[in-house]
C-alpha cells in the first residue's frame, strides 16, 4: 500500500503572532488527512457513527522541521504503519511544502478502537480490521 495524500492551502487564520502556522494547526491537519484516508479505505465518518465505533487518538507525536507560512500549499501524506486488527493502529504522517517538497513535519498517532456509546475501548468491527489491517505499509511510498 502507498500513502494517502491530501493538499491544503495555509489559511490566514492558521498564522500566529510569529507569522508562521501555529503548531496547534498541524494537529487539525493530521486529523483531516486521517479522515480522508479512512474514507478512502471505506470507513467514512458516517459508517463509524452508524456502527457506533471509532478510532480514537491515544497519543500523537509531532516533529516540526520547518515552518509553513502564509501562501504555502501543504501536502500531507499518511499511511497505516501498524494494525493489530483487534484494538490498536498506528498512523504516520509526513507534511511537505508543495512548492519545493521541503519536509515541514513528521508525526505519528496511536489509535484505539472506541465504543462511541460507552467511551470504552472495544474490539474493532470487521470493517475496521479489514480496512486498516489491509492498508498497513512499511513507509510512505516516497511521499
Amino acid at each position: 500500500m502507498s500513502a494517502h495524500r491530501i493538499e491544503l492551502d495555509v489559511e490566514p487564520s492558521d498564522i500566529d503572532a510569529y507569522r508562521h502556522v501555529n503548531n496547534a494547526v498541524y494537529l487539525t491537519w493530521l486529523d483531516r488527512a486521517a479522515w480522508s484516508h479512512s474514507a478512502a479505505l471505506g470507513v467514512p465518518l458516517e459508517a463509524c457513527l452508524a456502527m457506533r465505533r471509532g478510532m480514537a487518538a491515544l497519543r500523537t507525536e509531532i516533529d516540526y522541521v520547518r515552518a509553513a507560512v502564509a501562501g504555502d500549499r501543504v501536502r500531507i501524506s499518511t499511511w497505516i504503519a501498524a494494525c493489530d486488527r483487534r484494538l490498536r493502529c498506528t498512523r504516520r504522517f509526513t507534511l511537505r511544502r508543495a512548492a519545493d517538497d521541503a519536509v515541514l513535519a513528521r508525526a505519528v498517532t496511536e489509535y484505539a478502537c472506541l465504543n462511541l456509546d460507552t467511551g470504552r475501548a472495544t474490539r474493532m468491527p470487521p470493517q475496521f480490521a479489514a480496512a486498516y489491517g489491509g492498508a498497513v505499509a512499511e513507509n510512505d511510498g516516497g511521499a
